[in-house]
């Protein structure tokens, strides 16, 4: 009888009902090549779906009904294509794609419009799709660890872009737009091969705090050159000076990181 009841606790449909009740599914280290059955039928009650750590090739198209998404995350699979559907998911947040083996994204991506948090680093992107720039909600992108040769002008219709990671790329220039985000705190370029940014960059973006250039063939000297480098250095300061008055333990490489270059 106590058999017979467990087995009946953990069935597809009693899973079914546990994730509508509580809104989110949770598949982590599963070793799943597929997406489930049962995790879309949960439909419209679903907020946040994990799958983390699978072997997932691809993203089933029924994904695009999950209409009230509100996080998904597909870090770690094998998933090279990102179907056009997933900008019917206008609701979701925050989107996390690390480690798979993407090339593109597709335009539709842009339809996202409360897009919030965009993680898609350690891929195969070649470029970014220009309607990157239709995401006007969005805090954080981050695209590290691609095959991105620039990014598009289009990013500087971002303007709610706090934070931009960019690292290990092979990114040449900058575009001017980036000249735009005016609520950019903090941008990493870290393994790239920019030799110079905009000029009006550090004048123009009054919120940048920090910027990370480790390992590109810019010098120190043309950065210090660069309007609007004294109000940067001021900004940088007065952020370490505030986090040290609160007791945040510090290590003497973070002092630095806002402006070295190599």
């Amino acid at each position: 009888m106590g058999c017979c009841s467990s087995r009946s606790s953990d069935s597809p449909a009693s899973r079914v009902a546990r994730w509508r009740s509580t809104g989110i599914v949770a598949l982590r280290d599963a070793r799943l090549k597929e997406v489930p059955n049962e995790v879309l039928q949960v439909g419209n009650s679903m907020r946040i779906l994990d799958l983390t750590n699978n072997k997932l090739v691809e993203i089933p198209e029924e994904v695009g009904r999950l209409v009230n998404l509100q996080r998904l995350v597909l870090a770690g699979n094998l998933i090279e294509n990102i179907p056009a559907n997933i900008g019917y998911l206008r609701n979701i947040k925050i989107l996390t794609l690390d480690r798979n083996k993407i090339a593109t994204l597709p335009e539709e991506l842009g339809s996202l419009s409360n897009l919030q948090q965009l993680s898609v680093s350690q891929n195969s992107l070649l470029c970014l799709p220009k309607s990157i720039g239709d995401l006007r909600n969005i805090s954080l992108l981050n695209v590290s660890d691609n095959k991105l040769k620039e990014l598009p002008e289009s990013i500087g219709s971002c303007k709610c872009l706090e934070e931009l990671q960019a690292n290990g790329n092979s990114i040449e220039d900058v575009p001017s737009s980036v000249c735009n985000l005016v609520c950019l705190k903090s941008l990493s370029l870290n393994g790239n091969k920019i030799r110079q940014l905009p000029q009006t960059l550090l004048k123009d973006c009054k919120a940048l705090q920090n910027i990370s250039l480790h390992d590109n063939p810019i010098t120190m000297d043309q950065f210090q050159e660069m309007d609007g480098f004294q109000d940067f250095e001021a900004r940088r300061k007065k952020k370490f000076d505030k986090q040290i008055d609160s007791n945040v333990m510090m290590s003497s490489t973070a002092l630095d990181e806002g402006i070295d270059l190599h």
